[in-house]
């Protein structure tokens, strides 16, 4: 059989990869905090039809000139499907628990019932829980006034317990304040029920050196892995908004998707005409062995 046949097959397969990342970039265009996908190509493993020669010496002196390697390609293959965390533009809402990141950095969440939480003094042990990342701002209050996102992971920041001592904990505000707000650097102050400022805590980042390592879990949240940097392991983990690298934090605001319409729908474009052109190199390959059939009638 001939090998452009299954050049061209890897090449249908790579190209229907890219549509198939394309396709969920475009699905997630209003997605808040979400980072888009980029597919890219190799080649693969070429067959060697001659070896590459030095210069050789002849008999009488004479030297022969060097000669190139001859090879034939066996086509392409997927060579990496990476996200991209460049930053997306924001959008205001002018709702308090809406926060937006103007820089790097990511908000820290803590699955809810976990051993290492613990609910009464709102103290949380990063070693011992489930922490996920994400860039999507949207935030709640729970029946507790615990500070959480859409599917109930509490907010993690730092708060000062009853010895005096700076934790890692939930974010609360109580049910009898009168107003609160959530400053640049994460601080989450309130005002109570006799009309004085307190402060509740602050809201805490973390950063990695190399973010394309987390691993995607759904519902706008990141997972860790040994290959995004060093693990969130306690409060000296996270970072201050605005400091050591990290972005500003903007509140009434969110982070919107980082999908360009104009660019996606450009490589959507490439990737179909790609797709037919190995589509045609599989039929020019069955019309040449259908030819090479019809010698013998």
């Amino acid at each position: 059989m001939l090998r452009s046949m299954y050049s061209g097959i890897s090449g249908m397969k790579g190209f229907q990869t890219k549509l198939d990342t394309i396709g969920n970039n475009i699905a997630n265009v209003n997605t808040y905090g979400y980072k888009k996908g980029r597919v890219t190509f190799q080649d693969m493993m070429s067959q060697t039809m001659s070896n590459a020669q030095g210069p050789i010496a002849g008999e009488n002196g004479n030297v022969r000139g060097g000669l190139n390697p001859s090879q034939v390609g066996l086509g392409s293959q997927v060579g990496s499907i990476d996200t991209i965390h460049t930053q997306g533009n924001r959008q205001t809402t002018n709702r308090p628990l809406d926060l937006s990141l103007e820089g790097d950095g990511m908000f820290v969440l803590a699955e809810a019932g976990e051993s290492g939480i613990d609910t009464d003094d709102r103290e949380i042990e990063l070693g011992n829980v489930n922490t996920s990342f994400t860039r999507a701002g949207n935030f709640y209050l729970d029946s507790e006034g615990a500070i959480v996102n859409n599917e109930g992971k509490y907010l993690v920041g730092q708060l000062v317990n009853e010895n005096g001592e700076e934790v890692s904990g939930i974010l609360t505000i109580p049910d009898s304040a009168q107003s609160f707000s959530i400053q640049t650097d994460g601080t989450v102050n309130y005002v109570d029920e006799n009309g004085d400022p307190q402060v509740a805590g602050q809201v805490r980042l973390a950063n990695f050196s190399n973010p394309s390592g987390l691993e995607k879990l759904g519902g706008n949240t990141f997972q860790y892995t040994e290959n995004a940097g060093e693990a969130i392991d306690g409060l000296d983990d996270l970072l201050v908004a605005g400091q050591d690298g990290t972005g500003q934090m903007v509140a009434g605001a969110l982070e919107m998707s980082n999908v360009d319409l104009a660019e996606s729908f450009t490589e959507m474009i490439t990737s179909q005409r790609g797709f037919q052109a190995n589509t045609r190199i599989i039929t020019t390959s069955d019309e040449i062995l259908q030819e090479l059939v019809n010698l013998k009638r």
